[in-house]
């Protein structure tokens, strides 16, 4: 995948605004983009939620997957070590060219989210006569 400056600024964007409390997300779970020639397909570790739990939108060539994972009971919040996110989450994914907006499909299974996000085809045959 080639290298996108606006995508890595977005990811360290979501970093900062959530180590300086500006925004609602309490943690980040970790996800994978990966571009084939006619799709892009994006993979995002949720163990522990259902469907219900996870929200996808698209606005042009951004999605943006939201969800939260209710809080651990523990009496008297005494944690010896606390590592799991929990609480809402945001990530957002830019894509380098045109989705076709109406083909996404998404599956979760076994803690993995699976989006499919086929591409728009620019190719334009002309054909000489």
């Amino acid at each position: 995948m080639p290298w996108d400056p606006v995508r890595d600024l977005l990811t360290m964007q979501e970093r900062l605004e959530s180590l300086f409390g500006r925004t609602t997300a309490c943690w980040m779970p970790a996800a994978d983009l990966a571009e084939l020639p006619d799709r892009y397909v994006l993979t995002v570790e949720l163990p522990g939620l259902g469907r219900e739990d996870v929200h996808i939108d698209l606005d042009e060539q951004m999605l943006t997957i939201r969800g939260a994972r209710p809080a651990l009971a523990c009496p008297n919040d005494r944690y010896q070590q606390l590592e799991r996110g929990q609480g809402e989450f945001s990530r957002t994914f830019r894509f380098g060219g045109p989705v076709a907006a109406g083909s996404i499909k998404a599956d979760l299974a076994d803690g993995v989210l699976t989006v499919i996000v086929p591409k728009v085809s620019d190719t334009r045959r002309i054909d000489v006569e």
